[in-house]
């Protein structure tokens, strides 16, 4: 059925978990592309291939353009060399396997697009390249998303006060998208990838969509967690523990600092309060796991990467009036304070299942977490000038 009715493919099917382990990453992100493409070579109506890569596929770079970029071994030769390893040999190994690429994730991303490049074979393919996809900005429902990934987690972390420090350089670019206009960019380009495919010069290679917003309407993460900031007083969350305080910090040395005040300790103490009260203790490994979050996270938020999109922007300029109209995708014409107001409203809505009437109860339980967060801020205060003041006494 599928060879005989199948005329476009979109193939999104991936793992995004960055620390995969290469054995699961090259099975889903490397091998299953490859079989989709064999499969695809038999379908007798087939238009177009588009295959969902990631603009992080080569983030060891300073610059991406919207070409193929080296990666050095084949699949058939990585898969050989790990059937014989096991699970630790590999992750012994995997520094020198990934060489520059900071993850299984944007490895096996790199070497898909590798692959299908090589393996292609006239098959009508294209590759687009997302750069951090977010909830909607329009369609199907304003802000619906339904992960916690990336710049998600980092929101519903801070706040319901859990996550308090972030490896993170504010001035670092946020490459964000909408994954509506993702979409809608997907589909142009699909068009536009078989048009160029049903001419008699047949490209070299598969064309590559960079879509990020980067090039067109800029933003930081420190402008990130500043419309977070300015939003979380409507919105916040009923599971919330504390009130929003995350410290953006580009040293890992202070990270680490603040990881131990501001997260260890705390949780310890919450933690042998429970087991006092005869419940199970739990904040420490949350925190275990946010930690493997940020860690792997930080890579992302304190490097710069510069972007081409010039293939990207010529698809804009080449979509019909009424095209852009069904399917806007210009990054340039996205309206960041407006999607962050009601970003968290859409975190709130899809993700904690909250309705807009439990809004009034939790605006007064972060009012009160408000509240105890100064009383705990002065105390604190008053504790270190008590401290300061008697080491100088005792100089003196």
């Amino acid at each position: 059925m599928l060879t005989e009715k199948v005329n476009i493919i979109f193939h999104s099917a991936a793992t995004v978990k960055f620390d995969e382990h290469l054995r699961a990453a090259l099975t889903t992100n490397v091998r299953a592309p490859l079989h989709l493409l064999r499969l695809a070579r038999d379908m007798r109506k087939l238009d177009v291939l588009m295959h969902i890569s990631t603009a992080y596929s080569n983030s060891h770079l300073p610059k991406i353009e919207e070409k193929f970029y080296a990666c050095e071994p084949t699949c058939q030769q990585l898969e050989t060399t790990i059937s014989k390893l096991s699970d630790e040999q590999i992750n012994a190994m995997l520094p020198k396997i990934l060489g520059p690429w900071p993850n299984t994730y944007t490895f096996t991303k790199a070497l898909a697009e590798k692959e299908i490049r090589v393996n292609a074979n006239g098959v009508p393919v294209g590759i687009f390249r997302p750069a951090i996809v977010t909830s909607t900005c329009k369609e199907p429902l304003k802000s619906w998303v339904d992960n916690m990934y990336g710049p998600t987690g980092v929101a519903v972390g801070s706040g319901t006060g859990i996550l308090r420090t972030l490896q993170c350089d504010g001035s670092v670019t946020a490459d964000i998208v909408p994954v509506d206009a993702v979409v809608n960019c997907l589909i142009c380009a699909a068009k536009s990838v078989h048009s160029t495919y049903a001419k008699s010069r047949r490209p070299i290679d598969p064309p590559i969509f960079n879509y990020v917003s980067s090039v067109e309407n800029r933003i930081t993460w420190g402008d990130f967690m500043k419309h977070n900031m300015e939003m979380i007083d409507r919105n916040p969350f009923s599971d919330a523990v504390w009130y929003i305080s995350l410290r953006l910090t580009r040293s890992a040395i202070l990270n680490n600092l603040y990881i131990l005040f501001l997260h260890l300790i705390p949780a310890l103490l919450v933690d042998t309060l429970a087991i006092c009260l005869g419940r199970k203790p739990k904040m420490l490994k949350v925190y275990k796991k946010i930690h493997k979050f940020s860690s792997v996270l930080s890579y992302f938020t304190t490097r710069e990467i510069s972007f081409c999109n010039t293939r990207t922007r010529e698809l804009w300029d080449q979509t019909t009036v009424e095209d852009k109209e069904l399917f806007p995708f210009s990054m340039a014409e996205v309206n960041w304070e407006e999607y962050f107001e009601s970003y968290l409203a859409g975190i709130r809505r899809y993700l904690f299942k909250e309705s807009d009437e439990m809004l009034p109860r939790a605006r007064i339980k972060w009012k009160r977490l408000y509240y105890l967060h100064q009383i705990a801020k002065i105390i604190f205060l008053l504790l270190a000038v008590y401290t300061l003041w008697s080491i100088l006494s005792l100089m003196w």
